[in-house]
């Protein structure tokens, strides 16, 4: 256990033995179980110390220069120290690190380039889309003209001549390439030529794969989209929060949007640990990671496959596998449930052409960046297929009590792989 920790906890539960007692369940939580959520990961000690720093006590509206507050100095020269790592690491003209989180991130898109009422193009939710990405729910759909594309029904990947079509039909100002549950590589030389042809706006939302993008583990969509998304706390394995890039050109029109558009100062304890992050990315043991990352998915992947689970597009190319339960006549949802209780943690999804409702449907979605992180490897996915498997198996015949066996092995398993940030001493 690390003096540092030791001595946060020590002052927390002084302070708040409630909340102390809490975040210390759930350390444990995230060290005894197996966690496959395709959005989460661990960071780095590092990461977690700068997080926890008294650059949360600072209000710093504007930017690096121009800002509405004294007193700048410091954060000034950290914000600008995440914005020049940002670019060198993806390779982009402009970066702005400010945005709280992937959706404000999203919106501020959408407002640098498009009106209400203006048509997006994006891919559809129950096909793998983001909610963001035009989803009837959220503000995008509601303000905008939201048309979408999906996937072939015989492939499960995207379907070109869908997103062509739509685009020429309905010549959207802005299309979006990417989702939150896409196995395969996306094709962003594709969704540009595309662009192109109808004079859109390309905008990738790499959030899920900008960590594989950045250790080279996926092609990226730099040179291809003018704007490009992303969250900070998935593969790139930073804390919660988000970037923007894109091309010179376009810079003023995102900066504004971000500040004064949508927010107001930036949380520059998040900012100082998505430089360090960066940092971390720019490393050479970050692209074995990245690829380890994909070795791990494709090893589970087939480990499930052999096991009679019918994956989406039949497998992944990164870090995400979706699995259809149709097959095993067991709904998503009481599947993730069960797995939770035999201490696997990941989250029930909608698959391509699902016949059941959002909140009861027919998928799993499984990530291996956390795992990756722990130091698990292509050698340990067949066992976690097995869990898989016995859990789900226990769910739909009602064997409960079959779950507690898993969870305890799954915890003695886990004992091997210590957690940054969180020791069981």
């Amino acid at each position: 256990m690390s003096d540092q920790y030791t001595r946060l906890t020590r002052r927390l539960a002084d302070a708040d033995p409630d909340i102390a007692a809490l975040i210390e369940a759930e350390g444990r939580r995230q060290h005894d179980k197996i966690r496959l959520i395709a959005s989460e990961n661990y960071v780095s000690q590092a990461v977690l110390d700068a997080t926890g720093t008294v650059l949360t006590n600072k209000y710093s509206e504007g930017y690096a220069g121009r800002r509405y507050y004294e007193g700048q100095q410091i954060i000034d020269q950290i914000e600008e120290i995440a914005v020049a790592r940002a670019k060198a690491l993806f390779g982009v003209e402009h970066a702005n690190v400010q945005p709280y989180s992937g959706s404000p991130a999203n919106l501020a898109v959408y407002l640098a380039f498009m009106q209400p009422g203006d048509t997006v193009l994006g891919m559809s939710l129950p096909m793998g889309g983001h909610l963001t990405h035009g989803a009837k729910v959220s503000a995008t759909g509601k303000w905008f003209n939201a048309v979408h594309y999906g996937v072939r029904r015989d492939t499960g990947r995207i379907d070109f001549d869908e997103v062509r079509e739509v685009a020429l039909r309905e010549r959207p100002k802005l299309i979006v390439a990417g989702g939150t549950a896409i196995p395969r590589t996306v094709d962003f030389a594709a969704f540009a030529q595309i662009a192109t042809e109808v004079g859109a706006i390309l905008f990738a939302d790499i959030a899920h794969i900008a960590g594989l993008v950045a250790g080279g583990a996926h092609p990226t969509p730099v040179g291809h989209a003018e704007v490009v998304s992303t969250t900070t706390h998935k593969t790139l394995r930073g804390p919660r929060g988000a970037m923007l890039m894109s091309t010179a050109d376009r810079a003023k029109a995102l900066d504004k949007a971000v500040f004064p558009g949508l927010q107001g100062g930036p949380h520059n304890h998040t900012t100082a640990a998505i430089a360090v992050a960066l940092r971390e990315a720019a490393q050479p043991d970050f692209g074995t990671y990245a690829h380890q990352i994909v070795a791990n998915a494709k090893a589970l992947a087939a480990a499930m496959t052999e096991r009679g689970f019918d994956l989406v597009s039949g497998g992944t190319d990164n870090h995400l596998i979706l699995v259809d339960l149709t097959g095993k006549e067991i709904g998503g949802k009481p599947a993730a449930k069960a797995l939770d209780a035999a201490g696997i943690e990941l989250n029930f999804n909608t698959v391509p052409f699902d016949t059941r409702k959002p909140m009861d449907p027919s998928g799993l979605r499984i990530g291996t960046a956390a795992v990756t992180t722990r130091g698990m490897t292509e050698k340990d996915m067949p066992q976690i297929a097995a869990w898989i498997d016995e859990a789900v198996t226990a769910a739909r015949e009602g064997k409960e009590e079959a779950l507690d066996g898993i969870a305890a092995q799954v915890r003695d398993f886990c004992a091997a792989f210590p957690i940054p940030g969180w020791s069981q001493d």
